[in-house]
């Protein structure tokens, strides 16, 4: 399918976006309609999406550093005068990420029993 060669260049995308708009000041945040956690919590949920459907063999490598990277990104606030780092903001972004990536590994473990077996006699 078309969206899974997609899911690299979008996840990438995806964490270039949320890491601009996390440590840029606070003017350049864009305006939405939802609350902060809201948004926060979804862009997350979307870039775990990604990252899992994009590298589904290495889930477990792709959760740790996206959790850990979460928390790392909201740190990076200090770097920036008009914004203030949250320990609670950190974890409604690993949280989100958390079930971005419990997503797309059920979508990844629902692909796989649907693949044709490349073995046509193997047993299993």
């Amino acid at each position: 399918m078309m969206i899974f060669k997609l899911a690299r260049p979008l996840a990438w995308l995806l964490l270039a976006l949320i890491l601009f708009v996390t440590v840029s000041p606070i003017g350049l945040r864009p305006d939405t309609i939802t609350t902060v956690n809201t948004d926060r919590g979804g862009a997350y949920v979307l870039l775990g999406l990604a990252f899992a459907l994009a590298y589904p063999k290495q889930w477990k490598l792709v959760a740790v550093l996206l959790i850990i990277g979460a928390v790392a990104i909201e740190y990076l606030q200090y770097l920036t005068p008009t914004r203030h780092p949250r320990l609670h903001d950190a974890g409604i972004k690993a949280m989100g990420a958390a079930l971005g990536l419990l997503a797309g590994w059920v979508i990844n473990k629902w692909r796989e029993s649907k693949a044709p077996n490349s073995l046509p006699f193997a047993e299993g």
